[in-house]
C-alpha cells in the first residue's frame, strides 16, 4: 500500500543499498538478490510521529531518564531536545517493530514554550547527530492551557489562560526587538554586534519562518487565541504556525487581513501568503 492509499496487489519492492528502488507488480531483481515472501502480507510506508517524546522521556520511567520538560520557568526556548535526546532509549526499537520510522522529537508540554525539537530517522545510532533527518527544519514546542496552570499556578504564574496568552506576547515582543537589532547589524556591520541571547536567538528564528511552531492545546477556543497570538504583531504569521488550524483556516483569515475586515481602523498592514517572512495584521494602538 502506497503512502497516498494504493493498493498494489501481488506486488514486489527491490531494495538497494536500504533504499527502496522499485515497487511494483513487474519488479525485475537481480538474480543474486535476497527474496523475502511476503506472501499474504502487507507492506505499508513507514509512519511518521509529528508529536514524540521518545529519547527525551527514555524508558524506564525514572527521574534519571526524564529530560522532556526543563520546568525552570515558563518559557525554555534556549533548550533544544536534542540535547536530552538518549539514542538507546529501549523505546526505539519497540517503535520501529510498530512501523515508526521518522520522528518529531518535541520537549514537553509543561511550559508557555518549551523549546526547540529535532526530526530523527529512527536508525541505530550512537549520537542524535547521527540520526538527523537530512534538512529537516526545527520545530518550536509551545503549550497552552491547563499544563502550564498546572505548573506555574503556584509558583509565580501563569496561573490563568490570560496568563499564558501574557506571557506569549511578552516572550515575542521581546524577540522581535533581537530580531531587529541582529537584523540591522548583519546588513551595515557597523559597530559591535548585538550581545547573543540563547531564548531570543530560537524565537527570532520562528519569527524569520526558519523554525516552525508545534503548538499543544486542549480545546479549540484555544487554538483560536493562538491563530489571534498568530496575525498579531507580537508572534509569527499563521503560516508558520503547525497542529492549531487547518490551511483552510489561516487563508480564511489572510482574506479578512488584506481587506481590513478584522475590525479595528487601523488593521491594513499587507499579508503576502509567504510561508517565509511573517507578517501581520496590524492591531489598534500597536506600534511599528
Amino acid at each position: 500500500m502506497t503512502a497516498a492509499g494504493q493498493e498494489i496487489q501481488s506486488g514486489s519492492i527491490l531494495l538497494r543499498d536500504g533504499r527502496i528502488v522499485a515497487v511494483g507488480t513487474n519488479v525485475q531483481a537481480p538474480t543474486d538478490a535476497t527474496v523475502v515472501d511476503g506472501t499474504g502480507k502487507w507492506v505499508t510506508p513507514g509512519v511518521i510521529d509529528t508529536h514524540s517524546h521518545i529519547g527525551v522521556y527514555a524508558a524506564p520511567g525514572t527521574f534519571a531518564e526524564s529530560d522532556g520538560n526543563e520546568a525552570t520557568r515558563p518559557v525554555t526556548a534556549e533548550v533544544w531536545a536534542e540535547h536530552s535526546f538518549w539514542p538507546q532509549d529501549p523505546q526505539i526499537p519497540l517503535a520501529i517493530a510498530g512501523g515508526v520510522t521518522t520522528i518529531q522529537a518535541l520537549p514537553g508540554s509543561a511550559n508557555l514554550i518549551g523549546g526547540r525539537s529535532a526530526v530523527l530517522k529512527l536508525v541505530p545510532a550512537r549520537s542524535v547527530q547521527e540520526m538527523k533527518f537530512p534538512g529537516a527544519r526545527y520545530g518550536l514546542k509551545m503549550a497552552c492551557g491547563e499544563n502550564p496552570k498546572r505548573t506555574y499556578g503556584e509558583r509565580g504564574g501563569p496561573s490563568t489562560r490570560m496568563g499564558n496568552m501574557a506571557g506569549y506576547r511578552d516572550a515575542f515582543i521581546q524577540a522581535q526587538a533581537y530580531r531587529r537589532k541582529w537584523d540591522k547589524w548583519n546588513k551595515d556591520h557597523q559597530g559591535d554586534p548585538p550581545e547573543r541571547n540563547l531564548r531570543n536567538e530560537s524565537l527570532a528564528e520562528v519569527l524569520r519562518g526558519n523554525i516552525y511552531v508545534q503548538n499543544h492545546c486542549y480545546r479549540a477556543d484555544e487554538m483560536m487565541q493562538m491563530l489571534d497570538l498568530a496575525a498579531s504583531r507580537s508572534a509569527p504569521s499563521t503560516t508558520q504556525w503547525r497542529r492549531t488550524r487547518s490551511p483552510t483556516c489561516w487563508r480564511a483569515r489572510a482574506r479578512r487581513c488584506r481587506s481590513g475586515r478584522t475590525g479595528g481602523a487601523s488593521r491594513k498592514k499587507r499579508w503576502t501568503g509567504s510561508t517565509r517572512t511573517p507578517h501581520w495584521c496590524s492591531r489598534p494602538g500597536a506600534g511599528s
